[in-house]
C-alpha cells in the first residue's frame, strides 16, 4: 500500500511504525471473513481493510470526522484478522496508534469524555470498583437482570504456605480480585498441587486505558506493574503467570509499547517472563493428574477468548490440556469469532455487543453442555449475563476435582 504520512507525525517512531504496517496489506480481503463487526455489518468501513483506509486517510493528513471514528469504535481489536492475514498486518498496533492520534486531533464531544473518564476511574480502581461490585451483589435480589453478570464469589481459599515449592508471581488485575477472586484461589489451590507456590501482584496492565486511548495513563498503568513484577523476579521468582488472558496478551505486547521508556529492559523482561496459566499447568499435567478425581460430568463447551487464540496463539494448548484433563469438548462452530466483551466495548457499544454475545452462546450451548469454560474474566462475565448455564474459569473446574 502506497503511503504518504503527513508531518510532524511521520519523523514520530509511531508514525514510522505506522507506515511499515500500512505497507504490508496487500488489500486481499481475507480479513473479512473473519471479522465480527463485517460478518454483522456487511459494511467494508466496519471490516480491517475498511478500517486500515481510514487509518490511512487520517495518518497521511486528509479531513476526516465523525464517521472515522464511529468505525474505529466499532472494532473490537480481536484481532482474529491477524490470525487470517497472509502478510503478517499487525492490525491492533496500526488501529490503536489511529485511534491514538485521532484522539488528540479531535477530542471527543464532552459526554463522551465524561463517560469514558468514569469507565477508566472506575475499573482501574480496585477499592472503588470493589464496593460497587459489592452493592451490586446486595442488589441481586431486587435487579436481577441488571446484576446478572455478576459471578457468585465461589471458593477463595488459598493454600497453606509451604516450604520448598517453586515460587512465581500472579497478576491479581483490577477487575478479577472484586469479581472472581475464586479464579486465583483455584489456580493457587491446583499449582500448589504442582509443586509451585503463587505470590500476588497487585495493579492494572494498562489494557483499560490504553483501549480507551488514554495512552498516558495506560502507560503510567504498566510502568507501575513492570516495576512491581520486576521486583517480585529480582527476590527470586521464576517467573510471571497470568490467568486472565486479557492481561496476558497486554503484557506480552509491553516490549512494543514500552520501548522508548527508561524501563524499556524491564519490560522486556516481564513480557517475556509472562505465562498464561494453561501453559504453567500444561506442563506439569503428569504431576496434578494422580491428584485430580473423575469429572462428574466431562462434556464442556469451551470458548477461546480471542485475547488467548488471537493474541497470545495459545488456544490449541489449552484445549489438548482440558482433553488430556478428561474433558470432553463440544464441537463450537465459528469458534474464531468474538463473543462481543472486549474490555470496555460491551459497555460502550452494547447493540453490536449483544448480537455477537447472542450468536456465539447459539453456538456454545449447541450441543447442550452442562457448562461453558473460558480464560478471560470479561467474555465470563458478558457470558454469563445472556444464559442460565453457568461460565466458569476452567481453573475452577479443574480445582473443583482436587482430592
Amino acid at each position: 500500500m502506497q503511503t504518504r504520512i503527513a508531518p510532524p507525525f511521520a519523523d514520530s517512531a509511531a508514525g514510522q511504525d505506522a507506515e511499515a504496517i500500512l505497507r504490508r496489506c496487500v488489500h486481499c480481503g481475507f480479513c473479512l471473513a473473519t471479522c465480527p463487526t463485517y460478518q454483522l455489518t456487511g459494511n467494508e468501513l466496519d471490516s480491517p481493510r475498511g478500517r486500515i483506509y481510514l487509518i490511512k486517510q487520517l495518518l497521511e493528513g486528509q479531513p476526516v470526522g465523525a464517521q472515522t471514528r464511529h468505525h474505529l469504535d466499532r472494532c473490537l481489536t480481536c484481532r482474529a484478522c491477524e490470525t487470517t492475514c497472509p502478510s503478517g498486518v499487525d492490525y491492533h498496533r496500526l488501529a490503536d496508534i489511529g485511534r491514538h492520534w485521532l484522539e488528540a486531533q479531535q477530542p471527543r464531544p464532552l459526554a463522551e469524555r465524561f463517560r469514558r473518564g468514569l469507565l477508566k476511574r472506575l475499573l482501574r480502581n480496585r477499592p472503588l470498583f470493589a464496593g460497587t461490585v459489592a452493592l451490586g451483589r446486595l442488589a441481586r435480589p431486587l435487579l436481577p437482570g441488571l446484576t446478572a453478570s455478576l459471578p457468585a464469589r465461589g471458593n477463595t481459599r488459598r493454600p497453606a504456605a509451604a516450604e520448598g515449592l517453586e515460587r512465581w508471581l500472579i497478576l491479581e488485575g483490577c477487575v478479577q480480585p472484586s469479581l472472581a477472586p475464586s479464579i486465583n484461589a483455584a489456580a493457587a489451590r491446583v499449582l500448589a498441587a504442582c509443586g509451585i507456590a503463587l505470590e500476588p501482584v497487585r495493579g492494572c496492565c494498562g489494557a483499560v486505558a490504553w483501549h480507551l486511548n488514554d495512552a498516558e495513563r495506560g502507560r503510567a498503568d504498566m510502568r507501575r506493574l513492570v516495576e512491581a513484577c520486576a521486583a517480585g523476579l529480582d527476590r527470586g521468582a521464576a517467573g510471571i503467570v497470568s490467568s486472565a488472558s486479557g492481561c496476558g496478551a497486554t503484557v506480552a505486547d509491553y516490549g512494543k509499547l514500552l520501548a522508548d521508556e527508561p524501563c524499556a529492559h524491564s519490560a522486556q523482561r516481564v513480557a517475556a517472563g509472562t505465562r498464561d496459566l494453561a501453559e504453567l499447568v500444561s506442563e506439569r499435567l503428569d504431576r496434578l493428574l494422580p491428584r485430580l478425581a473423575p469429572p462428574a460430568e466431562p462434556r464442556l463447551a469451551f470458548h477461546a477468548p480471542c485475547s488467548l487464540q488471537h493474541g497470545l496463539r495459545r488456544r490449541p494448548l489449552v484445549e489438548r490440556m482440558l482433553e488430556r484433563l478428561g474433558y470432553v469438548l463440544l464441537p463450537v462452530a465459528d469458534s474464531h469469532l468474538c463473543c462481543g466483551s472486549a474490555g470496555t466495548y460491551s459497555i460502550l457499544q452494547p447493540a453490536l455487543a449483544r448480537q455477537l454475545r447472542n450468536d456465539k452462546l447459539a453456538k456454545l450451548e449447541a450441543g447442550q453442555p452442562p457448562a461453558i469454560a473460558t480464560a478471560n474474566i470479561g467474555c465470563q462475565t458478558h457470558l454469563q449475563a445472556g444464559t442460565d448455564t453457568p461460565v466458569r474459569h476452567w481453573i475452577e473446574l479443574v480445582a473443583e476435582r482436587l482430592r
